[in-house]
C-alpha cells in the first residue's frame, strides 16, 4: 500500500495516451489549417491580371433599374434581379458599388506539374496523330496535331492545356508561365492525366459493329486500371491528380471511380456533390466557337436587336424555360429568339446576330451551362444568365455581376418582367457593362501558344488555388484524421517513472 501511494511514479492507461496523441494531432492538423486557409488567395492568385472589382453591378437609380427590379446581393460575386412589386414593409437601401482593393501576388512560382506519358490513344492520337517510333508525344516544335472544328471546339480545353504543358519544356516557345511540367512527381504540385475525354465522347462513343464496347468506354476502363496501378495515385488517393471532363457526359464510365480527383468541368449539372463540388474541382469555360468581335467601336444605338437568342428551343429537364421564354417573347419588337444550329451557316448567322445585340439569353438547357455565354462574351453582348444552379469560371476572383445580368428562373417566366427589366437599363449603365466586356474577354479566350491571362493561364490558377486545401486534407489523412491511427498498443498499462 506504501508504495502505491509514492508521488515519485504514475501509470498512464493506454487509453489516456491514446486520446492525448489523438488531441494533440487534433491541434496541430487544425493550426496547418487555419494557416493555409489564411494564405491561399493572396499566394497563389495573380490577382494583377484581374480587372478592378466591385460588388455589385447594377445601382438602384431612376435611370438605371425601376424600383420594382433591384439588384440583390447573391453569392459568389453575382447581383441577382428580382421582382420586387409585392414590396417589403420597409424598403431597404440597396448597397452603393464599392472598389475591391487591388492586391498583386508576391508569390509567382508556377504550378508544377507531373504529367503522366499516357499512350497516344489517350490524346493526340484520338486527332488522328501517329507516333514515330516511341515517342509518346508529337513534336510541337515542327507541328501541332489540329483539332477538330465545330462545336467539338467547345469542349477542347484538354487540348490547350496539355499543349501548353509541352510548351514548357522548350524555352524558344514563347508562352506564359502560370504552370510548368516536371519530370519527377515527387516535386509536382498536381499530377495532370492528359486523357481527351470530351473528344474521345463526342468522336468515339458509338460501339464499333467488330467489338462489344466504344472506345470510350474501353479507354476509360483502360484509365481507371493504369491510375489504379500507379504509386502516385496510391500515394494520395488521386486527390491531387487533375483530370479534364468538360463535357458533360465525358468520363461516364469513370467518374464514380476517379471522384476523389481535381475535375476540370463545364457545371456540377450531371454530378452528384459527392463526386464533383466547388471546393475540390475546378469549373473551366468553354471555348467559344463564333468569331471574336475585334476592333469593336458599337455603341447601344448601333445594335439594333435589344434581346438575342438562337438555338434549341425545346430541352428536357432544367432547359423547360427555353421554350416557356419562346412564347413569352417571341412577339416583341426588336427581340431575335429563334431556333437555330451549326448547319445552314449557323455560327455564321449567330455571330452577326449577337454582334448587333445589346443583350444576349444564356438560359440554361440540359445542363446548367452552355457555350452561349462565351459566344456572349466574345461578341461584347451583355450576358442575360437566367440558370439558377450555374457555376461559373474563376468566380472566385471575378466579379460577373460587372458584365453579366443575373435573373432568377421564377421571375424570367413571369409576363412582361424580362423584357422591362432591359428596357429599363439606361445606356449608360449597359455602355459600362459593354466596356467591361471588353476588358475581360481576354480570360475566356484558348490559343497557342498561351499568353499571359488567357483561359489557360486561368484554368492553372484556379487549379493552383485547390492545391493548399487538397495538401491539407492529404496531411490530414496522413496523421490519421480521417482514418485514426493504425497503431498496435500492449493490452497492458503503460508505467512511466515520474521523477521529482
Amino acid at each position: 500500500m506504501g508504495e502505491r501511494n509514492q508521488p515519485s511514479s504514475g501509470i498512464v492507461t493506454r487509453k489516456s495516451l491514446f486520446f492525448l496523441f489523438f488531441m494533440t494531432s487534433i491541434l496541430f492538423v487544425m493550426s496547418w489549417f487555419f494557416v493555409l486557409r489564411s494564405t491561399e488567395n493572396s499566394g497563389l492568385v495573380d490577382r494583377s491580371l484581374l480587372p478592378d472589382s466591385k460588388l455589385f453591378s447594377l445601382t438602384n437609380n431612376d435611370s438605371s433599374i425601376s424600383n420594382s427590379q433591384k439588384p440583390v446581393e447573391s453569392m459568389r460575386n453575382r447581383a441577382i434581379l428580382v421582382d420586387n412589386e409585392g414590396g417589403d414593409e420597409e424598403e431597404k437601401e440597396t448597397p452603393k458599388i464599392q472598389s475591391v482593393v487591388k492586391c498583386k501576388s508576391n508569390n509567382k512560382e508556377p504550378l508544377k506539374v507531373f504529367m503522366y506519358d499516357l499512350p497516344p490513344e489517350y490524346h493526340f492520337g484520338l486527332l488522328g496523330w501517329k507516333p514515330e517510333g516511341k515517342t509518346v508525344w508529337p513534336d510541337i516544335r515542327n507541328s501541332i496535331p489540329s483539332y477538330p472544328g465545330g462545336l467539338n471546339l467547345q469542349h477542347s480545353i484538354e487540348y490547350w492545356l496539355t499543349l501548353d504543358l509541352l510548351a514548357s519544356e522548350y524555352p524558344e516557345i514563347p508562352r506564359a508561365r502560370s504552370a510548368i511540367r516536371v519530370h519527377n512527381a515527387t516535386e509536382s504540385d498536381v499530377i495532370f492525366v492528359p486523357f481527351f475525354s470530351s473528344l474521345c465522347y463526342n468522336r468515339y462513343s458509338k460501339v464499333d459493329p467488330q467489338k462489344k464496347q466504344s472506345l470510350n468506354k474501353e479507354l476509360q476502363a483502360k484509365l481507371i486500371q493504369y491510375l489504379f496501378t500507379q504509386n502516385q495515385w496510391k500515394r494520395s488517393g488521386g486527390r491531387d491528380h487533375v483530370i479534364l471532363a468538360h463535357h458533360p457526359n465525358s468520363m461516364l464510365d469513370a467518374r464514380m471511380r476517379l471522384w476523389p480527383a481535381i475535375l476540370i468541368l463545364a457545371d456540377f449539372g450531371r454530378y452528384p456533390p459527392t463526386v464533383a463540388n466547388v471546393e475540390k474541382d475546378v469549373i473551366a469555360p468553354y471555348k467559344h466557337v463564333i468569331r471574336t468581335y475585334a476592333d469593336d467601336s458599337s455603341t447601344y444605338d448601333s445594335r439594333p436587336i435589344l434581346l438575342y437568342f438562337q438555338g434549341a428551343i425545346y430541352r428536357k429537364d432544367g432547359g423547360l424555360a427555353r421554350q416557356e421564354l419562346f412564347y413569352l417573347l417571341k412577339d416583341e419588337k426588336d427581340v431575335h429568339f429563334s431556333f437555330g444550329s451549326v448547319q445552314n451557316r449557323g455560327i455564321s448567322k449567330a455571330t452577326e446576330g449577337m454582334h448587333s445585340s445589346k443583350y444576349c439569353l444564356n438560359i440554361a438547357g440540359d445542363t446548367p451551362s452552355s457555350n452561349r455565354l462565351f459566344d456572349a462574351i466574345a461578341s461584347h453582348c451583355v450576358p442575360v444568365i437566367i440558370s439558377d444552379a450555374i457555376e461559373l469560371p474563376y468566380e472566385d476572383v471575378l466579379d460577373y455581376s460587372e458584365f453579366c445580368v443575373f435573373v432568377r428562373t421564377s421571375d424570367a417566366l413571369k409576363e412582361k418582367f424580362l423584357i422591362n427589366l432591359v428596357r429599363n437599363i439606361s445606356k449608360d449603365e449597359w455602355t459600362r457593362m459593354w466596356r467591361k466586356l471588353k476588358e475581360v474577354e481576354k480570360f475566356f479566350e484558348f490559343q497557342y501558344p498561351s499568353k499571359e491571362g488567357d483561359a489557360v493561364q486561368m484554368i492553372w490558377q484556379a487549379i493552383s488555388r485547390k492545391v493548399p486545401a487538397m495538401k491539407m486534407e492529404e496531411f490530414a489523412t496522413k496523421v490519421g484524421l480521417f482514418n485514426l491511427f493504425d497503431i498496435e498498443w500492449e493490452s497492458t498499462s503503460l508505467v512511466f517513472q515520474i521523477d521529482n
